[in-house]
C-alpha cells in the first residue's frame, strides 16, 4: 500500500521482525504495536491476525515521530581500518545522524577495494538495525565509499565543520544559530593532510576543535555529534 498510512488501513510486518513478534514475543491478535515507516511517521496499530509468519496490523492512529533531530547531519568519515566503520555507523545513527559517507582520503590506510558494494550493503544493514533499536523515525543512508575529490562538492554543499586535530573554533562558537543541515568531516587514523584542509577551507568549510586531546578516528565523530546535538537542543 502507499505510505503514509491512515487509521483503518492495514499494514504487514514481514521477515525476521514478523517471526520475532509471533514466535519470540508470542504476541496475539488485539495486542498493540507501534511501528515506523522510515519516513518520519509513527503508527499506533493493533494486531489483526497472522498470515504465516507475517503479522497483519490495523492502523489506529498516525503521528509524526518525535525522535528525529531538528538538524540534518551528514557525517563524512575518513575511511578507517578494520571494523571501525561498523562501530562508527551504529553509534552515529543512535546519536541522530541522517547520512554517512565513507571518504577515502590521502591518509586512509585501508581501502574498500572491490568489496565496496558488499561492505556498503552490510553497513546499511547495521544502520537500519541501529535505527530500529533506538526508535529513529527514518532509516539513515550509508553511501558507497568515495574518494576525497569525489566527495568534496557534496561536503561543501551545506555548512561543513571539519574536526581538525590541529585546532579550530569550538562548536559553541561555530553554532551561533541552529542550521537546518550541516556536514561533519572526520579524518582517518592518519589525520587530514594539509592539502585536504586547504581544499576544504577554500570551499568554505570551518575547522572545529574537540578539545586539547587528540581523539581516535572512531571517537571524534561521536564526540562531535554529541556536541552538535546538545548545542542544537536535540539531546534534551
Amino acid at each position: 500500500m502507499d505510505l503514509p498510512a491512515e487509521p483503518g488501513d492495514t499494514l504487514r510486518i514481514v521477515g525476521q521482525d514478523g517471526v520475532h513478534i509471533r514466535r519470540s514475543l508470542r504476541m496475539q491478535p488485539g495486542d498493540s504495536v507501534t511501528v515506523c515507516d522510515g519516513r518520519g511517521n509513527d503508527y499506533a496499530t493493533e494486531i489483526a491476525g497472522f498470515d504465516g509468519d507475517e503479522v497483519v496490523l490495523s492502523v489506529t492512529a498516525r503521528t509524526q515521530t518525535v525522535s528525529e533531530p531538528s538538524v540534518k547531519v551528514t557525517l563524512y568519515q575518513g575511511f578507517p581500518k578494520g571494523e571501525k566503520m561498523e562501530w562508527i555507523i551504529q553509534k552515529a545513527v543512535e546519536l541522530g545522524v541522517a547520512r554517512i559517507v565513507p571518504v577515502v582520503t590521502s591518509r586512509s590506510i585501508a581501502k574498500p577495494g572491490d568489496k565496496a558494494a558488499r561492505k556498503t550493503e552490510r553497513w546499511q544493514k547495521i544502520a537500519d538495525e541501529a535505527a530500529g533499536q533506538c526508535g529513529r523515525g527514518i532509516l539513515p543512508e550509508v553511501a558507497k565509499p568515495m574518494t576525497f575529490r569525489e566527495a568534496l562538492p557534496l561536503m561543501t554543499a551545506a555548512p561543513l565543520f571539519v574536526c581538525y586535530e590541529a585546532g579550530g573554533k569550538s562548536f559553541s562558537e561555530l553554532l551561533k544559530t541552529t542550521p537546518d543541515e550541516v556536514g561533519l568531516f572526520v579524518g582517518p587514523e592518519g589525520g587530514i593532510s594539509p592539502a585536504e584542509i586547504e581544499a576544504l577551507t577554500a570551499a568554505g568549510a570551518q575547522c572545529a576543535t574537540l578539545g586539547k586531546r587528540i581523539l581516535r578516528c572512531e571517537t571524534a565523530p561521536l564526540a562531535a555529534l554529541t556536541l552538535l546535538m546538545g548545542l542544537t537542543g536535540n539531546m534534551d
